[in-house]
């Protein structure tokens, strides 16, 4: 059994994600910010660890992580508008996430960002959302010069849709929906087998089974 750390374990991708990782046999570490989250992730069989991803420094980060095999940064600052928060939690959560598990001694880090990142933002875009997709871009670029063994995933516009189990996993993809049942099940197989280190991947609904698509970054 693998004891894997998800920044941001009561997000909506994460509690999917959750009692995923358990069924596979890993134990899941969920960081959250407020104990009051705790009797909901436990009943999914989540460990709860408490991690305010804006007030804490790397060290607490690391030290959060201590016991840990891998780490997944699934935070995100929400759809509230403020744009201080794409860069507080988007950002600079996944700069900490990157240096608390070099401290903590783990290579394993599997980051979700969002697809179309490094496209150019046009001058006249909405700010938060300009602000959104830098902070995203700004985290991978450093996700993939940190030297860890990472994975980037890049979904699509996230829906709460039921899971299809089908998904179209490559480096580069038209922009599409996926919901979010069918991102952490990416997650989870690419934390259980290993594969897609070092790639960076969008990740849309599509037609391929999520063992398969994964299986295929192991060739």
């Amino acid at each position: 059994m693998s004891r894997i750390a998800i920044v941001g374990g009561h997000g909506q991708v994460a509690r999917h994600l959750l009692p995923l990782l358990g069924a596979l046999g890993h134990q899941p570490l969920a960081l959250v910010r407020r104990d009051e989250y705790r009797a909901e992730l436990e009943a999914v069989g989540a460990a709860v660890g408490l991690l305010d991803i804006e007030q804490a420094d790397a060290s607490a980060f690391a030290h959060a992580f201590e016991g840990c095999h891998a780490v997944v940064f699934a935070a995100g600052g929400g759809p509230d508008g403020n744009i201080d928060r794409k860069r507080t939690v988007d950002l600079e959560g996944a700069l900490k996430t990157i240096d608390g598990a070099r401290r903590a001694g783990i290579s394993r880090v599997v980051q979700i960002s969002a697809i179309g990142v490094d496209e150019p933002v046009r001058d006249d875009a909405e700010p938060v959302w300009k602000a959104y997709i830098e902070a995203k871009r700004d985290a991978d670029v450093a996700l993939r010069g940190s030297g860890l063994d990472w994975t980037i995933l890049r979904p699509g516009r996230l829906t709460d849709d039921q899971p299809t189990g089908r998904v179209d996993l490559r480096p580069s993809i038209a922009r599409r929906e996926i919901p979010r049942a069918d991102v952490a099940a990416v997650v989870a197989a690419v934390l259980d087998t290993g594969a897609g280190i070092g790639a960076q991947l969008d990740l849309v609904s599509g037609d391929t089974p999520v063992d398969q698509a994964v299986a295929v970054l192991s060739r």
